[in-house]
């Protein structure tokens, strides 16, 4: 257990949540199950929702956002396939909890966040959990952060239209990048190599995210329809 964030509960409900929801599935990474039995996700949600914080299931976070399912969180952080030394790109902050996992599995997290309130919030969090290699940015999260390129791997929590050209720039060379694509309804899991020769992807799994909103995401006029 964390000191002064966890209690015997949680801790138990966060080992049940590993076996029962990933272990169970196909989640099988010695690593990214680590880092999941670890980090206390209850710190991540809003007061109202931590009775549900170990469940199998999506929660609300605030600005029309969610936190993700842990399965899901797990499955796109198993497929970056993170060895330790890696510096990471995550697009959609949301309330922290996906860049602390990575936190713990990589050198350096960058993760970027349009709603301040929300980076702000995560920030804080990830602060008094004692993290020193995630910075949060607020930001346009379709466009990247050129300025901290190249990613060995990036990470997407929102679904795009389709991947955005700035993300594939920003990877280095056998770099790997997860991301939702598609509409309301229609999305699936992609996973992208960059190669000396250019690139490969594969579509995994259908999923459900928020929209991805920015420059190159949806436009607005079309986020209604994803509510």
């Amino acid at each position: 257990m964390i000191d002064g964030v966890d209690d015997e509960t949680s801790y138990r409900n966060r080992q049940h949540m590993v076996e029962d929801q990933l272990v169970a599935r196909d989640v099988c990474d010695a690593r990214v199950l680590e880092a999941m039995r670890a980090i206390p996700r209850h710190c991540f949600v809003p007061e109202e929702e931590r009775r549900r914080a170990y469940a199998d299931c999506p929660l609300p976070i605030g600005s029309g956002q969610t936190i993700s399912q842990p399965y899901i969180v797990a499955l796109m952080t198993q497929l970056l396939e993170l060895q330790g030394d890696e510096n990471v790109l995550e697009v959609g902050t949301g309330s922290g909890y996906q860049a602390a996992i990575l936190g713990f599995l990589a050198h350096q997290v960058h993760t970027i966040e349009r709603h301040p309130s929300l980076a702000h919030g995560a920030e804080s969090v990830l602060r008094n959990l004692g993290y020193h290699n995630i910075q949060v940015h607020v930001g346009d999260g379709s466009l990247g952060l050129p300025e901290f390129a190249p990613y060995q791997a990036i990470i997407v929590t929102a679904a795009a239209p389709e991947v955005p050209k700035a993300l594939l720039e920003q990877m280095d060379i056998g770099g790997r990048l997860v991301i939702p694509v598609g509409g309301p309804g229609a999305q699936f899991l992609e996973r992208w190599r960059r190669l000396p020769s250019g690139y490969e992807h594969d579509s995994l799994v259908p999923v459900a995210f928020v929209p991805l909103r920015g420059q190159s995401g949806w436009r607005e006029d079309t986020w209604d329809s994803f509510y």
